[in-house]
């Protein structure tokens, strides 16, 4: 399988998992409310995310709601899928873990084009371990983002 196919590949299945997951939250679960799936630690509740995360910007003004939550966002995942695609020496972590990123940001610019917000559906509680309430597309990107960090400490200590 050629490097390119992987990658739109990957892309494609972060896209899908996640549009499907929002899909059935939006037509099955009310708006806050709470369903408890292992016991109080894992919660499934619907929420409207117009922010960006932890609802970052959402009392922006409309136009610059629009340029730096949907545009310029847009705009990145375009140029950094074009990268991608294009650079030929990078490695297949590396490509993956682009590919999870990629994935998942136009997962969430595609709720804020049709929905202008992006559905949020579970919570994580674990002790003190407490997360805001996210999506598959932001478990995408953060899988993404680790890897890349991880990596590149690697090959820090590699020189």
């Amino acid at each position: 399988m050629t490097r390119k196919i992987l990658v739109i590949l990957l892309i494609l299945s972060n896209i899908g998992c996640d549009q499907i997951s929002k899909k059935i939250v939006r037509n099955s679960i009310h708006s806050n409310s709470y369903i408890n799936v292992l016991n109080d630690n894992l919660v499934l509740t619907k929420v409207e995310n117009t922010g960006a995360a932890l609802g970052l910007g959402e009392n922006l003004p409309p136009i610059t709601k629009k340029v730096f939550l949907n545009i310029l966002p847009a705009l990145v995942l375009l140029f950094l899928t074009y990268r991608v695609l294009t650079h030929k020496k990078t490695n297949k972590y590396t490509l993956i873990a682009f590919s999870f990123i990629i994935g998942g940001g136009i997962g969430n610019i595609i709720d804020r084009f049709l929905y202008g917000s992006v559905t949020d559906f579970l919570h994580l509680k674990f002790g003190f371990l407490k997360t805001g309430i996210f999506n598959l597309a932001d478990i995408s990107v953060t899988l993404g983002a680790v890897t890349i960090l991880f990596l590149s400490l690697l090959k820090k200590n590699e020189i």
